[in-house]
């Protein structure tokens, strides 16, 4: 359950990428690109959408196996990236869906068949190299046979979160291939970029493993050191990692729209040759496009539409969005409680180091007790937080409760309170808030910003090599953002050495989140002091990587949907979708193109709804509290291509109600998760006007 709970929360060495693309592929180089590997897939032995795994394999809890796991082949590595990438996505459990509402067996249409849903077709993958060569973004384009010359379309698919190329396989990637159009994958520039500093060894772009010198430009991803400050580095601290998010020293969010862009060219590019002879030629004026994916894929689309110069999208259809909103004083959010919300529009870095630093306490309040998997609350950090200046209350209970308060007071919806400590204890915020505060500082791993650092760690959390097997294996397994993978977060400055954080201090290292809030706020978060000048000088880069990557809310009058979950514990809705709601209407006015969905009961992380009560503790089960928001991001694709495809109206701004499946979390029915209302009553309509955005219960 452990190993699960992480995934959610959560090449060959000496032959280059070169020397693959000569031998499989006979696809022209893109501009900026030096090769790209064409593989063909059958759908009865391996395929585009489950690696031949089908929807059996998806389903089961056991991962697909190497026939020598220290040497993984390209494709064993494939097959299990799409695996753990699919599962850490949506609930993989019948009882929440899988199999019913959606999966590899059930067709575009909605239909629930007997079939392992293989689809055959082509896939091609490329690094797009720029800034001189120092960044790698993967690309990749999957064209499945069922892709209509006279009917064509592109989907887009950016990964969620940090993760590889096949990040969003489960989300846009199974509803374009299931309705028979192109899929344009990217990994944003993050994705699993893993160096060994110790062993030299990195990622090349199908993740066998290489010797950086070997790899040279063909690694995915090698952190920029010298030799002989590796060797330091390593003296001083062996056996860690550099990972391409948190140091790649680019700030690769700033371009993530563009990376979708690009994509969407990569996949005319593939499609014009593909079909080359056929008298089609394909465009945007021909293909529709529509820019979709979750999470930080759905925030980078919404970014490609902002900045689609060449308007090359048709439509836009994301869910639970990362979007960090300019902030304006010309709206205010009207929340379901009735009270108006003003200090909306925060950034991610912001919001993110402050759960970092007071969930671990508020997680011990009353009104927590039974959340779930809520396995890791602290009083000590409660404790440690009123010797800091930050809790005025003396007992645990009362620092508990004060904690959360101030939790909903700075805008997290009381909604997310059930959902958050089950988090915490996966270590979600404070991985997030580490390697943000690394990406957007353009720290180098050298660093080692606010004292932690990434590496395999045993059963005491002291610093050790990763296993061979699962340093081989780190493409399938990680999903960018360590803890992952056998990786963890480390506290270099823990009492009696180097420790892993979460359980380096009684207090679950608050002076490490303190660091981070302080670098967040520009001042000492404690004592509100200025900082060191170090410490100042990465603030102030945090503080110009968040305006780099601030959405403007100009969707250029693009038809587009978003879909978010009330209970949102990663993206609270008052800073990220409701507040670009706000936005765009403030920007685009009466001709604002967005419809906003907001589904009751409902989370960021679907896999998360697997876990039921734990025998023996009285904690209640995500799985008895929540449904699928996936559900209704393949309606907002469905409502979106119908709309673009045949002029169906896009339904009005909304409130979902939905029915959780309650004790004992009997399976999941339609009951459970009514659609999307093509004529909601006023009553659930969600409005702006007067410059309020208004949110019904």
């Amino acid at each position: 359950m452990l190993r699960n709970v992480r995934l959610a929360a959560t090449y060959f060495a000496s032959v280059s990428v070169l020397a693959l693309v000569t031998a499989t592929t006979n696809t022209p180089a893109l501009a900026g690109d030096e090769g790209v590997i064409h593989t063909r897939y059958d759908g009865v032995t391996n395929d585009l959408l489950t690696a031949g795994l089908g929807k059996s394999g998806l389903g089961s809890a056991t991962p697909p196996s190497f026939a020598d796991p220290l040497n993984p082949t390209a494709e064993e590595l494939r097959r299990l990236a799409i695996y753990n990438n699919y599962r850490a996505l949506v609930d993989p459990t019948p009882g929440g869906g899988f199999g019913t509402l959606y999966g590899p067996n059930v067709t575009a249409n909605g239909t629930v068949t007997t079939s392992e849903g293989l689809i055959a077709g082509d896939e091609y993958i490329a690094f797009q190299k720029g800034g001189g060569g120092k960044t790698r973004v993967t690309m990749m384009v999957q064209v499945p046979d069922g892709f209509s010359p006279t009917a064509s379309c592109i989907i887009t698919a950016p990964s969620s979160g940090s993760r590889g190329v096949y990040g969003a396989i489960a989300t846009a990637g199974e509803w374009g291939l299931k309705h028979g159009c192109a899929v344009a994958y990217t990994d944003k520039g993050t994705g699993t970029g893993a160096d060994d500093l110790q062993n030299n060894t990195v990622d090349l772009i199908r993740g066998q493993r290489a010797d950086a010198a070997q790899a040279g430009d063909d690694s995915n991803f090698t952190a920029a050191i010298s030799d002989g400050e590796r060797a330091a580095f390593n003296a001083a601290t062996p056996n860690r990692f550099a990972f391409k998010h948190a140091h790649s020293q680019q700030n690769p969010e700033q371009d993530w729209g563009q990376n979708v862009l690009r994509s969407i060219k990569f996949a005319f590019e593939v499609l014009n040759d593909k079909f080359k002879g056929q008298g089609v030629a394909f465009d945007k004026r021909n293909t529709i496009v529509i820019a979709s994916s979750v999470s930080n894929g759905g925030g980078a689309s919404a970014r490609a539409v902002e900045q689609d110069d060449e308007h090359l999208i048709d439509g836009l259809a994301v869910g639970e969005p990362n979007v960090n909103p300019k902030f304006t004083s010309k709206f205010t959010i009207v929340q379901p409680s009735g009270q108006t919300f003003a200090a909306h529009s925060r950034p991610l870095i912001d919001y993110t180091t402050l759960i970092d630093v007071f969930q671990g306490c508020a997680s011990a309040a009353p009104a927590n007790a039974t959340a779930p998997l809520n396995l890791a609350p602290s009083p000590t950090r409660c404790a440690n937080l009123r010797a800091a200046g930050l809790l005025t209350s003396t007992t645990p209970t009362d620092q508990a409760n004060e904690a959360q308060k101030i939790l909903n007071d700075f805008g997290i919806q009381p909604e997310q309170n059930v959902v958050a400590p089950g988090y915490w204890f996966a270590f979600v915020h404070q991985a997030i808030s580490v390697t943000y505060a690394n990406a957007y500082s353009r720290s180098s791993v050298l660093d080692n910003l606010c004292n932690f650092s990434f590496g395999a760690t045993n059963a005491s959390g002291a610093p050790i090599a990763l296993a061979p097997a699962g340093e081989a294996q780190i493409f399938g397994l990680s999903n960018g953002i360590p803890p992952t993978s056998g990786v963890n977060l480390i506290n270099n400055v823990a009492p009696g050495g180097p420790k892993e954080d979460r359980a380096s201090t009684p207090d679950q290292d608050l002076a490490g989140a303190l660091c981070l809030r302080s670098l967040a706020l520009g001042r000492d978060a404690a004592t509100g002091a200025a900082l060191s000048k170090a410490a100042a000088k990465q603030a102030e880069s945090i503080e110009e990587s968040v305006e780099e990557i601030t959405a403007s809310g100009n969707l250029h009058g693009i038809p587009s949907i978003f879909v978010a979950g009330r209970n949102d514990a990663i993206l609270p809705l008052n800073f990220a979708s409701r507040a670009y709601f706000g936005l765009n209407n403030i920007v685009e006015g009466s001709q604002s193109p967005l419809h906003y969905y907001e589904v009751t009961n409902a989370q960021h992380l679907d896999s998360f709804n697997q876990f039921g009560p734990i025998p023996g503790l009285k904690l209640q089960g995500y799985s008895e509290l929540l449904i699928p928001l996936h559900r209704y991001f393949i309606q907002a694709m469905d409502l979106m291509y119908d709309h673009l495809r045949n002029g169906r109206p896009l339904p009005p701004s909304q409130v979902v109600h939905t029915t959780p499946r309650g004790p004992g979390a009997p399976p999941i029915t339609l009951a459970n998760v009514p659609p999307i209302a093509d004529a909601p009553a006023p009553n659930v309509q969600i409005t702006f006007a007067g410059g309020q955005v208004r949110i019904p219960n």
